[in-house]
């Protein structure tokens, strides 16, 4: 089998993005050190973002059972005011609001504080195509197609860490999404199982030849990013994130979406310096003879 760089960006189980070439060794191991000593203090906070692919009808989502125009201009499609025994009607919240009853997991975080809701807020733009739409939230600038980085790049770069390691903004999906692309340096991780150089039965000696493919030539532009790269691999691989089980009782969904946030977790109890998280879920609305249904794809 040859080995080529090609090869190596289509057969590994990671996407990196924005990490500069360098002049001389990464400081990978280094940084790791100290993102694992940040995070042991217990002060480091991890922002994660889900992006709810699909089309949202947030009046049945967040139910302003309070607001009398509401039933009269959807006279069939409504959610029923907050009563005591009626299943189908909408979980009051404030006396004004209520979440739509597919959403009652989300009432004890309400109840708790742990859970705000930022209501009335939309794109200014008023393209009726569903792919700009999702572009625009992604970019952050609506209107704007031009916007080469997405909003939580522009985060990274505005709050650089010379002390970040390559765990410091991880996207649990196949691919880099648009929210996360730019200059600052991010990956994508479909699985961390999958975080590893994959040949088939040989990926040991595969990994090797790739390891002295990227040492070679002090002035390749690649060969910082290359050994970053194998660090990284190698790095995770010790810590083992899934050693780490959930606590408090906490149950991830099944499927795709609940794999993710569970690896979310075990990202942050490693220690590996998440600062950025990112998901997505595709979540679609059904109506039926008793009103909206909240489903997820």
């Amino acid at each position: 089998m040859s080995i080529n760089r090609r090869f190596f960006l289509k057969s590994s189980g990671i996407a990196l993005a924005s990490i500069g070439a360098m002049q001389s060794a990464p400081s990978f191991l280094q940084r790791i050190a100290l993102g694992v000593d940040k995070s042991a203090s217990g002060r480091r906070k991890t922002l994660i973002a889900i992006f709810q692919r699909g089309a949202v009808d947030g009046l049945n989502m967040v139910v302003p059972h309070g607001e009398r125009s509401y039933y009269s201009l959807r006279p069939t499609l409504a959610i029923p005011q907050p009563k005591r025994g009626n299943a189908d009607a909408a979980i009051d919240l404030d006396g004004f609001f209520g979440l739509n009853p597919s959403l009652a997991a989300l009432k004890p975080l309400w109840d708790n504080r742990r859970l705000a809701i930022v209501d009335a807020v939309g794109s200014p733009d008023n393209t009726r195509s569903h792919f700009d739409a999702q572009d625009y939230m992604e970019s952050a600038t609506p209107g704007v197609k031009s916007t080469r980085d997405g909003w939580l790049n522009r985060y990274l770069q505005v709050n650089a860490d010379p002390k970040a390691t390559p765990f410091r903004a991880v996207s649990m999906t196949q691919s880099l999404p648009r929210t996360m692309q730019g200059r600052a340096p991010a990956i994508a991780i479909n699985n961390l199982r999958d975080f590893t150089i994959q040949a088939g039965a040989s990926s040991a000696s595969v990994q090797g030849g790739f390891e002295s493919i990227y040492d070679k030539g002090v002035n390749d532009v690649l060969q910082g990013t290359g050994k970053e790269t194998f660090e990284a691999v190698n790095f995770l691989k010790k810590v083992n994130p899934s050693q780490y089980a959930p606590e408090n009782g906490a149950q991830y969904p099944r499927g795709p979406f609940g794999n993710a946030l569970l690896q979310i977790a075990q990202l942050i109890k490693a220690g590996v310096g998440l600062d950025v998280a990112f998901t997505d879920t595709a979540i679609s609305f059904s109506y039926d003879a008793r009103g909206l249904r909240l489903e997820q794809g």
